[in-house]
């Protein structure tokens, strides 16, 4: 579920608890967390309901101004499809801000990631983790599509691979492209030790 900047700070603020979406069936489930921009958006609640049904606060509740805004908003994209409210609450930072953070590593957690970059090596049945790693550590802030470029990869496909990276504390998303955190760091300048 995509969320605007604004109602993640509004979320995070605790002045938006809800979202109106319109599904041809729920696309969340009650307890999920969703990572964001501002760290984790817990999903407290998904109910179908009518339109007719919203109150005026609860159109507040959704960072709309009235009713009649909120159901504006809802028509402009599948109006046929029902309406779910979603309850939303800030339920902390992304636990993988502390990790990245965390580049004083044993040995012994070293080996553990290894073994889990070895893991996704073997799964696609070529070492793609520490070249990608060495990538993002060559070329800091450079756009995920020249990346991947480079790698002869599509795009949405190399964001994934990143994303599994980022999962390990390994890459840090940046406003253009990405980083090697310090946890990443770390096991690098191991692995060439």
């Amino acid at each position: 579920m995509l969320l605007r900047a604004a109602e993640l700070r509004a979320i995070r603020d605790g002045e938006i608890d809800l979202a109106f979406r319109r599904w041809e069936r729920p696309r969340l489930r009650e307890g999920t967390h969703i990572r964001t921009a501002i760290g984790l958006v817990e999903v407290t609640a998904v109910e179908p309901v009518a339109a007719e049904s919203i109150s005026a606060g609860e159109a507040r509740r959704a960072g709309a101004g009235t009713c009649e805004e909120l159901i504006a908003r809802l028509d402009r994209k599948n109006p046929d499809q029902p309406i779910y409210r979603i309850g939303l609450r800030f339920a902390g930072a992304d636990p993988r801000v502390a990790l990245r953070e965390n580049a004083d590593l044993t040995v012994d957690e070293i080996n553990q990631i290894i073994q889990r970059l070895d893991r996704l090596d073997r799964a696609r049945g070529e070492p793609w983790t520490r070249a990608t790693l060495e990538l993002i550590e060559r070329q800091p802030e450079t756009k995920a599509a020249e990346l991947a470029e480079q790698t002869q990869r599509e795009t949405a496909a190399f964001k994934r691979d990143v994303r599994k990276l980022k999962e390990l504390g390994l890459t840090e998303s940046l406003e253009r492209g990405y980083r090697i955190s310090p946890r990443g760091q770390t096991l690098l300048r191991n692995r060439r030790a």
